[in-house]
């Protein structure tokens, strides 16, 4: 059974980043436009922006947003920017 649409909910597309090793009592969240992280020790915390970044580069350089993206386009990218 479906519910029913929320006209007033706005559908977000992006990146959610979870760090799950942070152990040190500090609360991390990073958010820009097309994504959000949170948690995670200061080095993991710190990779994730760095791939957000790197992803972000990428799409404005095919003329995009994440949402226009495709699957496998956002497959692609997540891909690439591991590599660095």
């Amino acid at each position: 059974m479906s519910s029913p649409s929320n006209p007033s909910r706005e559908t977000r597309t992006g990146i959610l980043g979870v760090g799950l090793d942070g152990k040190d009592g500090h609360k991390r969240v990073t958010q820009g436009d097309d994504f959000l992280l949170v948690g995670g020790s200061h080095e993991t915390h710190e990779r994730m922006q760095d791939m957000v970044v790197r992803m972000s580069e990428r799409v404005k350089r095919k003329g995009k947003s994440f949402r226009e993206l495709s699957k496998d386009e956002f497959a692609d990218i997540a891909r690439e920017s591991l590599e660095r």
